[in-house]
């Protein structure tokens, strides 16, 4: 079984080129799933039937999972015995006809210009950190960069002459992105300013580093945007994805293109930029109920 895991793992991450993220929630899924059904069910992943999956999609429920937990353990699923059967392992993909709960779609939460301008006003531009925090929120709030793009770039990866940063996005997909002039000016204040007294490797290529000189994680960063949020104050509930969601609700408001916001946020499919349209509907009905005289 471990086996069939392993070169399961190398299939996704060769052929498809999975994000790191999805190949380490597809392992997580899949172990729960045949932990369940080795111990609970006494049988091996071969010999599960349609009834099998579908009775672990009802233990999650009844364990309280969320649609979209229980959704992404289906989809490692499917890809698995999907596997299974292009490898000649199994006959028959016993998930066929298996549909994953129907997810509420939520509207994401978004700044206001105001609350955006607090937030990047925060970090102390006197010291080398403070200046990183500074240049590492204003690049997110420009460019909609997901935090794991943003912690990956390279000093090579940004173009400050031209205006734009280069990154991999999900499916190491590669993506150009407008960078604005006033990331671009804090860029190159942190490069000229605070990197080198971070840095302790001059080989180091990574853009963003921690107090060890080395890449900044997902995790060191969120640590970071809670920091300022806290100096905030109030009950917004903000998160790095926040700057993103925001970056693309102010641009939309403002007249963008969705199709030109689709392609700077690395959309595969333009329903899930349609989200902002939805949320920049209901800001604009608020507007009018609350300022219209016949509203």
């Amino acid at each position: 079984m471990q086996d069939y895991l392993a070169e399961f793992t190398n299939y996704i991450t060769v052929e498809r080129g999975l994000a790191p993220n999805t190949l380490e929630s597809y392992g997580r899924d899949l172990r729960q799933y045949i932990d369940y059904i080795q111990k609970k069910k006494g049988i091996g992943i071969t010999e599960a039937t349609n009834a099998t999956i579908g009775g672990y999609l009802l233990h999650l429920q009844a364990k309280g999972r969320a649609a979209s937990t229980i959704s992404r353990s289906l989809a490692a699923i499917k890809a698995f015995y999907h596997f299974l059967v292009r490898e000649q392992i199994i006959t028959r993909d016993p998930t066929i006809n298996l549909d994953a709960p129907k997810q509420e779609k939520k509207l994401p939460h978004v700044l206001s210009v105001e609350s955006v301008q607090n937030l990047l006003e925060k970090p102390d531009l006197k010291t080398p950190s403070g200046i990183r925090d500074r240049t590492m929120l204003e690049v997110l709030y420009a460019t909609g960069l997901r935090v794991s793009e943003l912690v990956s770039l390279k000093i090579s990866d940004v173009n400050l002459t031209e205006g734009f940063i280069r990154c991999m996005g999900k499916g190491s997909k590669e993506r150009i992105v407008p960078l604005g002039s006033v990331a671009a000016k804090y860029i190159r204040f942190y490069l000229d300013h605070a990197r080198k007294f971070l840095a302790s490797d001059p080989a180091e290529e990574t853009l963003f580093l921690n107090h060890h000189g080395r890449g900044l994680t997902r995790q060191g960063f969120w640590k970071i945007i809670k920091k300022y949020a806290e100096k905030i104050g109030g009950c917004e509930m903000i998160t790095p994805h926040t700057l993103r969601h925001s970056f693309a609700t102010h641009l939309l408001e403002n007249g963008a293109d969705l199709r030109a916001v689709q392609e700077m946020l690395g959309h595969a499919d333009i329903s899930t930029t349609q989200i902002y349209t939805h949320l920049t509907k209901n800001r604009l009905k608020k507007v009018y109920d609350k300022t219209h005289p016949r509203a």
